[in-house]
């Protein structure tokens, strides 16, 4: 049998003494603690036991109220933030529905005026909605259809100018033609009163938005800023809308004619509220009244006898 060595009896005596006192200690502060035990001795022990531990329990609470007051302050902080956020997308959504709205109410103020100016045209009032994508600038498709009123042929404008024609009339919904695609073609005459010249317009096949006046002969009266509009022969476009300005006269191939080269009046690119035209009737020219000759009396004319009423009934 191993007997203890005298290192582990010295140890264990260490350990029994350690925890007697620590139990006395406790002792003590318990019963400091309830005002039974309480003697001056006692009462310096436990400040001295206690002072430490109230130093570092002071300095833990306060670390950790101030740690409660920086976690409270970042949550109302991120509350407030996440607040003003929606108020500031609010209120960006608010203005950019203000700015659509009085974009909106200025283009159809544009076409009540243009309406109002054109007293000879019954106009629909239609919304772009999409535009085919065979033929990407020069079909657009409206909200306005065969149960509108809409049918094939029907021309199509802004009151900026010449748009095109109702290509297909569905019952919902109608396919433009533009007069920018190379199929189209628009009978036109040079506004100017000293010119009048007529020709046709057509669009391009190497532009999408470009149009030309073609077949002008070499000699004839047309320049640089000319206004053209429909001339309203064949009957399928009304006459004297604005197609656009001349920007620049070319030769034509072979060099015997010359086409211009035009500034649409229509923004192509930007349409989004156009109207067609379901009926038109010529103006009514408002002309003076011709002043009536007066007549002279014949000079050997004879005054005509008094009647008299009761003649007859004399007998």
């Amino acid at each position: 049998m191993k007997i203890p060595s005298n290192n582990n009896n010295i140890s264990a005596k260490r350990l029994l003494v350690v925890i007697f006192v620590v139990i006395s200690v406790l002792c003590i502060i318990f019963f400091a603690a309830i005002s039974r035990f309480n003697t001056p001795l006692a009462h310096a022990i436990v400040i001295n036991v206690l002072a430490p531990f109230q130093s570092v329990t002071s300095a833990v609470s306060g670390k950790i109220s101030a740690f409660g007051d920086y976690v409270h302050d970042v949550f109302y902080v991120y509350d407030q933030n996440r607040e003003l956020k929606a108020e500031n997308d609010d209120l960006k959504s608010k203005v950019t529905r203000a700015a659509e709205l009085e974009s909106e109410n200025a283009r159809l103020s544009q076409l009540l005026n243009y309406r109002t100016n054109t007293p000879q045209f019954d106009l629909l009032p239609a919304t772009v909605i999409g535009r085919n994508s065979s033929t990407w600038s020069n079909h657009i498709i409206i909200n306005r259809g065969s149960n509108d009123g809409v049918d094939k042929n029907m021309t199509v404008v802004t009151p900026d100018g010449l748009v095109g024609t109702i290509h297909e009339a569905y019952p919902a919904y109608s396919e433009v033609e533009l007069i920018t695609d190379p199929r189209s073609a628009v009978g036109a005459i040079v506004q100017r009163a000293d010119s009048r010249l007529a020709g046709v317009v057509k669009g391009t096949a190497d532009s999408s938005s470009a149009i030309n006046m073609t077949n002008i002969p070499q000699n004839a009266n047309i320049v640089e800023g000319d206004i053209i509009v429909t001339s309203g022969f064949g009957g399928m476009y009304p006459k004297g809308i604005v197609i656009g300005t001349v920007t620049s006269l070319k030769n034509d191939i072979g060099g015997l004619l010359q086409y211009a080269v035009l500034y649409p009046a229509v923004d192509f690119q930007k349409l989004e509220d156009v109207a067609v035209i379901t009926n038109y009737r010529e103006p009514v020219s408002a002309l003076p009244p011709q002043p009536q000759a007066p007549t002279q009396p014949a000079a050997n004319a004879q005054p005509a006898p008094a009647t008299n009423q009761n003649q007859g009934e004399a007998k």
